[in-house]
């Protein structure tokens, strides 16, 4: 079955007016074949638990289960309501939202719970076995520098984190037309992250001429690498999609969240990628968060603090 997608705000609020609507969307999700039971392997129509709107019967075993179970809300005490209008507005909010913004957006009494759930939906925000770029499209790859510089520890000293990316250079279609001067290629698929894991072997790959990208031809890519000697016409003509994603990751960084943690870094770059792959439809973004964490478990609130969650593996 298709899963109806909210493209407005007013009718987000028309879709899920209570915990019963949301649960149903939930279980929509979980089981768009219809319900099978986990444990008797039944396929039929769920018992419903008016009192316990997160629990469903199986009709056969009358095993309950629990729609959170192994998501990124298990166990979770917040209303599905809240989950629900946290990950519309991660999706659909153009800066995005930070855990300020989300706490006081949906009333949570502790900073401490936004924080987490931003976290849990950003985990939800990567796709397990998601396909490599780059077999269509030429990709550009680059490094960039975030965080702030540290002042009063000598020149060249600084804490920036070093963020690889790479991102398809696409063609625009014959035709396409706009009141505003557009430029003949447009911005494709975005991973941030080593060329071995993001890239198909075999893509054609631009990169500048730094010495480290000199194994790519060795390693079965089609290297076209630069000397760009930071050159702007050069670098236009030759990388002229990623640069561009890196300055707009670093404004959001910056304007959303004014500092991130090098700890929590890889988390913030899962949600940009997210996002920036998603621009275009970004109402269809807030059924994936939910969709995808199925067949995600977040971090918990200890492993969140105490360093134990990896963000990089999830």
């Amino acid at each position: 079955m298709d899963i109806r997608q909210p493209q407005s705000l007013l009718e987000f609020q028309q879709m899920f007016p209570s915990e019963l609507a949301c649960a149903a969307y939930l279980e929509a999700i979980r089981w768009p074949g219809g319900f099978a039971c986990p444990n008797c392997r039944a396929c039929d129509k769920a018992q419903r638990i008016v009192t316990r709107p997160r629990v469903i019967r199986c009709r056969h075993c009358h095993r309950d289960v629990a729609l959170t179970a192994g998501t990124i809300m298990h166990a979770t005490r917040t209303p599905l309501q809240a989950w629900f209008l946290g990950a519309y507005l991660v999706a659909t909010q153009t800066p995005g939202v930070s855990a300020v913004q989300l706490q006081r957006q949906l009333g949570l009494t502790r900073y401490e719970t936004a924080f987490q759930m931003l976290h849990k939906l950003r985990a939800g925000m990567v796709r397990p076995n998601r396909d490599r770029i780059g077999a269509d499209w030429p990709v550009e790859v680059d490094e960039t520098l975030v965080g702030g510089r540290t002042k009063g520890q000598g020149r060249g000293v600084h804490h920036q984190s070093t963020v690889a990316g790479a991102i398809e250079v696409r063609l625009r279609p014959l035709g396409v037309q706009g009141t505003k001067p557009h430029r003949a290629v447009y911005a494709g698929r975005l991973r941030l992250g080593l060329v071995l894991e993001n890239v198909v072997k075999g893509a054609v790959v631009r990169t500048d001429g730094w010495g480290g990208y000199d194994d790519l031809r060795h390693l079965g890519y089609a290297h076209k690498p630069m000397v760009l000697d930071g050159e702007s016409e050069k670098t236009e003509a030759h990388l002229p999609m990623l640069h561009i994603a890196f300055s707009n990751l670093k404004t959001w960084l910056l304007g959303t969240h004014h500092s991130v943690s090098k700890q929590h870094l890889p988390a913030y770059l899962n949600e940009f990628v997210f996002r920036f792959n998603r621009r275009f439809y970004p109402m269809t973004a807030f059924a994936s968060i939910l969709g995808i964490g199925m067949n995600v478990a977040g971090p918990t609130y200890r492993s969140l603090y105490d360093g134990e969650w990896d963000h990089c593996a999830h």
